[in-house]
C-alpha cells in the first residue's frame, strides 16, 4: 500500500500531476492515495519534494536522493561505452565474485517493466554448467537433424546452423572437454526469465551494460534459449517458474581478450515523419 505522511505533505500536487493511473487526489489540502488503480510504479515517491510518500511492500531504505555528481552520465561517454561493447567468447579461467553477479542482477531489477510487473526472475548457474551443456547440445543436435530432414525454402537459411549443432554434439560426445562453443568455458551463466518477454529483454540489456562496467564480459546465447524453450529436461533442471519464459542466457566471465577500438555499423534506418 502507498502511504502519504500528512505531516510532511505540503499539498503541492506534484504527485497528482505525475500519477499516470490517476489514483491520487487532494483532500483537505493534502495528497491522498486511494490504492485502487495504483500499480506501485513509485513515481509519487520519486517526485515528492518533501519525501512524504512511502510504500509498505518494498524496502524504503533503497530510496536514494538525487545527487548530480552520482547520477548524471556524460552522454558522449555513454555512447562510446555502448559502441565499445563487444560480445565475448574468450574467457579467463577465473571465478566471478558473487558481489559482481548481484550487481548485474540489480541492474536488471531496477529496469522498468510493463505495468510495473517486476516479473523477472534470474537463474544463476555456476555448479551445473556441464550438465546443462550436455542437455543443450543434445537438444540442438535433435533440432538440427529434424531441420535437415525437413528443409523448406523458408528454413534453408538455417541449414548451416543445423550442421553446426550436429557437429557440436558429435565433438562433445567424442571428448566432453573439447572446445566449448556453447558456453565458451565461462564460469557463470545467468538465465533471465519473465512473464512478458519484453521485460526480460529490457532488463538483460541493462545487465549487459553493468557487466561491462564491472570489467566483465558477456555473450548472449540464442542457441541455448532456442534449445531450452523446447526441452522440458532443461526447464526442469533450471526449475523455471510456472508462467515464465526463458528470454535470454547471459554467459559471463572475465574476458581473455582486449579490444583496441570500436567497430563500424550499418547506417541507421530512420523514417522522419
Amino acid at each position: 500500500m502507498m502511504v502519504v505522511d500528512k505531516e510532511r505533505c505540503i499539498g503541492c500536487g506534484m504527485c497528482i500531476k505525475d500519477c499516470f493511473p490517476k489514483d491520487i487526489e487532494m483532500k483537505d489540502g493534502k495528497a491522498q492515495i486511494n490504492n485502487v488503480t495504483c500499480f506501485k510504479c513509485g513515481h509519487c515517491i520519486a517526485v515528492c519534494p518533501t519525501n512524504a510518500i512511502s510504500i509498505d511492500e518494498y524496502n524504503m531504505d533503497e530510496v536514494i536522493e538525487y545527487e548530480k555528481e552520482k547520477f548524471d552520465i556524460d552522454p558522449e561517454n555513454l555512447l562510446n561505452f555502448i559502441k565499445f561493447r563487444r560480445t565475448i567468447r574468450q574467457f579467463k579461467d577465473q571465478k566471478v565474485e558473487t558481489e559482481k553477479i548481484n550487481k548485474i542482477i540489480e541492474a536488471g531489477r531496477f529496469t522498468g517493466t510493463a505495468a510495473n510487473l517486476q516479473d523477472i526472475s534470474y537463474i544463476v548457474l555456476r555448479e551445473n554448467l556441464q550438465e546443462l551443456r550436455k542437455l543443450t547440445l543434445k537438444s540442438l543436435k535433435n533440432m538440427g537433424e529434424y531441420l535437415l530432414a525437413n528443409l523448406t525454402p523458408e528454413t534453408m537459411a538455417y541449414k548451416r546452423y543445423a550442421k553446426m549443432w550436429i557437429d557440436m554434439y558429435k565433438k562433445y560426445t567424442e571428448d566432453p572437454n573439447s572446445e566449448d562453443k556453447l558456453f565458451f568455458n565461462a564460469p557463470v551463466v545467468i538465465v533471465v526469465t519473465a512473464n512478458l518477454q519484453i521485460n526480460g529483454a529490457l532488463a538483460s540489456s541493462n545487465m549487459e551494460l553493468m557487466t561491462n562496467a564491472l570489467g566483465l564480459g558477456t555473450s548472449f546465447s540464442g542457441f541455448f534459449v532456442k534449445a531450452a524453450n523446447e526441452t522440458k529436461e532443461i526447464k526442469d533442471l533450471l526449475q523455471v517458474k510456472e508462467g515464465k519464459e526463458i528470454v535470454t542466457c547471459m554467459i559471463v566471465g572475465y574476458p581473455d581478450v582486449k579490444y583496441k577500438r570500436t567497430t563500424p555499423r550499418k547506417d541507421p534506418d530512420i523514417s522522419w515523419k
